[in-house]
């Protein structure tokens, strides 16, 4: 059975009305994150200014439930401002879960490429965006440098992201003996991108300082399925 991932950003205390919904449409459960999304002002950024706190939900659905349970979400968010959040999917190609081990398929891309071409577009609703037109960019630096990664990322087109602050797992010693400066708190910034605009934001990304350093960070990417603007329809 193949899988996606419906990961959903609406303001701080609101994670558990998504996760509430999407486990009411059968769900089995969901992780909320606190992440910061960055001022659309670069001037505000800088002063610290224009920050929103975030709630990141993720929910972990089969290809056959994910429909269902999306349109929870925009149910549960109809009634809540304009530009509440956002939510966007994608499928996996793998996905193990603890205890019930299930062998990844290893067709899926194939597959999956057939089904898309022999799926034709069904038409957009309000709200929602054409599903080939965004990917979802992942940087994980060293703590400090997601505001210079963001600002780089700005001038390359980038509209804004969300910070996420996580952990690295390097036990202490592994630098010496890998020869590289290993940093255990990181920051995660997400971005959401055209197309067009990847790879302008990838080459502007990979000039920032903190990435001449080995193993200071990473950057990939991959393709968005779905994406939704939640809350009242303006």
């Amino acid at each position: 059975m193949n899988y996606k991932l419906i990961i959903c950003k609406v303001p701080r205390y609101s994670g558990e009305l998504i996760t509430k919904a999407a486990r009411d449409a059968g769900c089995s459960g969901g992780t909320v994150l606190m992440g910061v999304d960055t001022a659309k002002n670069p001037i505000v950024q800088l002063l610290g200014f224009g920050d929103f706190h975030k709630d990141i939900t993720y929910n972990i659905a089969n290809e056959h439930d994910a429909p269902k349970i999306i349109q929870a979400i925009k149910d549960a968010t109809k009634s809540k401002k304009s530009n509440f959040g956002i939510l966007f999917s994608f499928s996996l190609n793998n996905f193990v879960k603890a205890g019930n081990f299930e062998i990844p398929q290893n067709s899926f891309d194939k597959n999956q490429q057939i089904k898309n071409k022999n799926v034709q577009e069904k038409p957009l609703n309000e709200g929602e965006k054409n599903m080939n037109d965004f990917e979802m960019i992942n940087i994980i630096v060293n703590k400090g440098y997601a505001e210079d990664v963001m600002f780089a990322a700005r001038k390359a087109g980038a509209s804004g992201g969300t910070i996420i602050q996580a952990r690295g797992t390097a036990k202490e010693g592994d630098a010496k003996f890998f020869g590289a400066e290993i940093v255990p708190e990181k920051d995660m910034l997400i971005i959401l991108s055209s197309h067009e605009q990847k790879q302008k934001i990838f080459d502007a990304i990979s000039q920032v300082e903190c990435f001449k350093k080995p193993g200071a960070g990473i950057i990939y990417s991959h393709t968005i399925d779905d994406f939704t603007v939640l809350g009242k329809s303006k």
